[in-house]
């Protein structure tokens, strides 16, 4: 499974008044994940990056798995390309830390809905086949959700 892999710098103001990082801050922590593997990938038509033309978050799904707490060290997130489908792209994401000879410790699982939009007919637009091409790169398997496998 293809992975972007992104090192994350906690800010202080990420943390809540129990001493870990707010469940809202996750919603930031990928969308910066996104800009960063979208320019590493140059996902856009031309010299544009997906990014300038127009996309919208149609949907979140996040499962916290074991609360972060901040401390001066990044985060890593892992992001791939779950659904490229019309004008959609699915995302998933991973946050974990991992370190030589200890396990991975995960702390969260989350997937996004996005939408290509031609900000100036305000539709969605189907993605580009250049585009489909580069987000290959990332392709990975569904989120595995715990609490869809319990189901």
């Amino acid at each position: 499974m293809a992975h972007y892999r992104c090192d994350y710098p906690m800010r202080w103001s990420d943390m809540d008044a129990y001493g870990h990082v707010n469940n809202v801050q996750y919603l930031r922590f990928f969308e910066d994940a996104r800009i960063e593997a979208f320019a590493a990938h140059q996902a856009g038509e031309g010299d544009k990056s997906l990014l300038d033309t127009g996309i919208l978050v149609a949907r979140h799904e996040i499962e916290y798995v074991k609360p972060l707490k901040w401390r001066p060290e990044p985060v890593h997130i892992d992001l791939w390309i779950t659904t490229i489908k019309g004008a959609r792209i699915d995302v998933g994401y991973e946050v974990y830390d991992e370190h030589p000879g200890e396990e991975r410790v995960r702390y969260a699982l989350a997937a996004s809905t996005l939408v290509i939009y031609d900000l100036v007919s305000e539709r969605p637009k189907r993605i580009s086949h250049a585009d489909v091409e580069r987000l290959e790169a990332l392709r990975g398997e569904p989120v595995p959700f715990r609490m869809r496998r319990a189901q």
